[in-house]
């Protein structure tokens, strides 16, 4: 379901989370895990892939070496141990591993202490054999004395990070495959990938146990607004009829003696009028538990609070019975079957989540709220085609509806864009002329338009865009962000960007958006006791558990770096 400030993202109950989706839309500064080990690498492509198993060849060269083993008479002790490694080497490419280590042993033995360059090798090639046998504490060992001679020896952290990985030693594994990839300029694809597994373990481990004993958090009230303004047909969000008012004004007898000031479900759409929000999900219990008239409309309405502060463990039953209430408001079932489907795919069940929105389409066939989600889900499952049929389908029903024929152009827009096709691009932007002159007060077009043009490098009129969404929706924070990042990629202007986005934590403190993105900027600057703090604010008000996973990885990965700068000296160039 979408907020309204972000045209391209499902609500907070569902979808998948913002930094997925900033990919999707192109946002200036990429704000995935690995976007936070250095922002402009993404550009390079990957130079060395390949798996780093043999051992280090000769560290010094090795004069008068023996046959086979045998040590010539006056060879210094260096050029024996040489010569041991240069025979375990020999066993090790035959996948002799026994004999391998053996000579690795003997190599370490008699390599002089002073010569640390070669007795790292020694102790590294020994690792090497170690892990063919998989013995990962040995690796873990014999890597950590190789380090220890030389800090900055690649092949031995690297090495050290997947035996820690195979022990489940994940915080160590991050730290050392942070220094590699530092190390080697992110060039390598193998650590990228392993640095990038590690993180999204890590979130997801401590998003589960946080999300688990979290606080609920009531979502700002521009966000919960911005949520209801995606629904057309949703009755629980439209303003209360005119004779359900007043309980006074009701006729005391019969039916009508039922929906006394007792109705739980009539104050909590008073509350809703008040932007009280706090206080609804209470009421509509006392509606479902007293058995109301108006059970069907609190249980749905119970259960999309519930999205809103990301129980959706609570949510689900509501929805659940609501679905099979047949004898309930085909609108409300539809709409139930929309927020389920929403929130399976926020739990990554995109196969549930279909099911529940082609279950809406066939129970509601004129319900155009059903097509314009079920739009939105396509879109995150990349079937562009389909995502445009339900745009037209929607469009088809409510041929007012902005939102829609923004998006339906949006997804045109990315399928040109990703495909490299120039003229279907251009038509694409003539089409986002047509919306925005055609709606000029809807707020989403221009935000759409917006990423259009910055991709399209359009930054001026980026620029106006955005503008044009903050004149229509002042109170939208992620605007400012949008409007931010937008400073940093066309004029490099760090100072305005934070004080866009430090203006749209003060319009709304709980847009977890801005806390990420700057967090994100912080650890580009360098600044990673900041960063940390930062994505600690957005995890606190993180509004579903992937969002939470996605926020810890990112978290992680600045902590990491912290870490390996301690012990290593070492940091990525910065902005």
């Amino acid at each position: 379901m979408m907020a309204a400030s972000k045209p391209v993202e499902p609500e907070s109950g569902s979808g998948l989370p913002r930094w997925q989706l900033a990919l999707l839309v192109g946002a200036p500064i990429v704000l995935g895990v690995g976007a936070v080990y250095l922002w402009n690498r993404s550009r390079s492509k990957s130079k060395r892939n390949g798996e780093r198993k043999t051992p280090e060849g000769s560290a010094s060269p090795v004069h008068g070496q023996a046959q086979d083993g045998g040590e010539q008479k006056g060879m210094s002790p260096l050029d024996q141990a040489q010569a041991a490694k240069n025979r375990g080497n020999k066993y090790f490419k035959a996948s002799k591993f026994e004999q391998a280590i053996q000579c690795y042993t003997e190599a370490i033995s008699l390599c002089p202490t002073e010569q640390k360059g070669d007795l790292s090798t020694f102790y590294q090639n020994r690792a090497a054999a170690y892990e063919q046998q998989m013995k990962w504490a040995e690796v873990v060992q014999d890597c950590s004395r190789a380090v220890d001679l030389n800090p900055r020896y690649v092949k031995a952290l690297f090495r050290r990070a997947k035996a820690q990985e195979k022990l489940d030693n994940k915080k160590e594994c991050l730290e050392d495959v942070t220094a590699v990839c530092i190390l080697e300029a992110f060039q390598n694809q193998q650590s990228m990938l392993l640095a990038d597994k590690v993180l999204k373990l890590l979130g997801k481990e401590k998003a589960k146990e946080k999300y688990k004993n979290r606080e609920p958090l009531m979502p700002s009230p521009q966000f919960i607004k911005s949520y209801f303004s995606s629904f057309t047909e949703d009755i629980i969000s439209q303003p209360l009829q005119k004779g359900e008012k007043k309980d006074e004004d009701k006729d005391k007898e019969g039916e009508a003696a039922e929906v006394t000031a007792s109705s739980g479900y009539l104050k909590a759409k008073h509350f809703m009028d008040e932007e009280n929000y706090d206080k609804i999900i209470s009421e509509c219990s006392k509606e479902v538990e007293s058995r109301g008239r108006h059970t069907a409309e609190a249980l749905l309405l119970r259960a999309t609070f519930y999205l809103l502060i990301g129980n959706a463990s609570a949510a689900q039953p509501d929805l659940d019975q609501v679905i099979n209430m047949e004898s309930a408001n085909v609108k409300l079932r539809a709409n139930a079957l929309i927020k389920r489907g929403s929130m399976y795919m926020q739990q990554q069940q995109p196969q549930l989540s279909t099911q529940d929105f082609n279950m809406a389409a066939e129970i509601d066939p004129q319900n155009a709220d059903v097509y314009h989600h079920r739009g939105q889900l396509k879109i995150l499952l990349d079937q562009v085609e389909e995502a445009v049929a339900d745009f037209d389908k929607c469009i088809g029903l409510r041929p007012d509806s902005a939102l829609a024929q923004a998006q339906k152009c949006f997804a045109l827009y990315r399928q040109a864009y990703t495909g490299n096709n120039a003229s279907q691009v251009q038509i694409a932007m003539e089409g986002f002329e047509d919306i925005i002159r055609r709606f000029p007060k809807c707020a989403e077009g221009y935000a759409l338009y917006a990423q259009a043009l910055t991709d399209q490098q359009q930054f001026g009129k980026a620029d106006e865009m955005y503008d044009k969404c903050i004149e229509l929706e002042p109170d939208n924070a992620t605007t400012y962000v949008h409007k931010g990042l937008l400073q940093l990629q066309w004029k490099q202007d760090l100072d305005l960007g934070l004080e866009l986005i430090s203006k749209a934590i003060e319009i709304d403190s709980k847009c977890d958006f801005a806390y990420e993105t700057m967090g994100t900027i912080e650890v580009q600057r360098g600044n990673l006791d900041k960063a940390i703090d930062m994505f600690n604010k957005a995890i606190n008000l993180a509004k579903s558990e992937m969002e939470m996973a996605h926020l810890y990885s990112l978290c992680d990965a600045a902590y990491a770096q912290t870490e390996v700068a301690k012990k290593y000296g070492l940091k990525p160039p910065t902005l």
